[in-house]
């Protein structure tokens, strides 16, 4: 079984470093909130974005994934300058393993590639796992070629019934 996974960070202060630190052990610690500076408000907003981003890539491998995707997305998360939590990284299992049957590891292996490549902006992971459906696919094509040409050895008949 292979796992997806994004990441996206941005470049914020490490947690309990400066102001977004402070504000962020306040939110959690249940302070009252306080009014976040304009740069924290960039942070908070630039976080906010990662988060959308980050959930719709997510999203679109499991709208995709059709019987390979094995669970829900397992998320990172970064606290922000307000003390809220935000997905900056993800990841979707996938399940690469083979079938029993030529036919069943070809659909399986386009499956997969689908689910690795739906989202907008497939991650090196997401290529690599693409790779690994298209050789699952091409071993069941080459497995299905085989059982075909031993048929036709067993049975050169089955050949013309098959054409017609």
């Amino acid at each position: 079984m292979a796992t997806l996974s994004v990441s996206l960070h941005t470049s914020l202060p490490a947690p309990g470093s400066g102001s977004a630190g402070a504000a962020a052990s306040g939110a959690r610690g249940g302070n009252a909130p306080r009014e976040l500076s304009v740069a924290e408000q960039r942070q908070v907003r630039e976080l906010q974005q990662i988060d959308r981003n980050v959930r719709a890539h997510e999203q679109a491998h499991i709208s995709a994934g059709r019987g390979v995707v094995t669970g829900g997305p397992n998320y990172t998360f970064t606290y922000g300058p307000d003390g809220r939590a935000y997905a900056t990284g993800g990841e979707v299992g996938i399940d690469t393993s083979p079938e029993r049957k030529p036919e069943e590891n070809i659909d399986k292996g386009q499956r997969i590639q689908a689910a690795a490549l739906a989202p907008r902006d497939p991650s090196p992971q997401d290529y690599r796992v693409a790779a690994a459906g298209g050789q699952l696919e091409a071993q069941g094509r080459q497995d299905l070629q085989r059982q075909r040409l031993d048929e036709q050895a067993i049975d050169p008949a089955a050949d013309e019934r098959t054409r017609a």
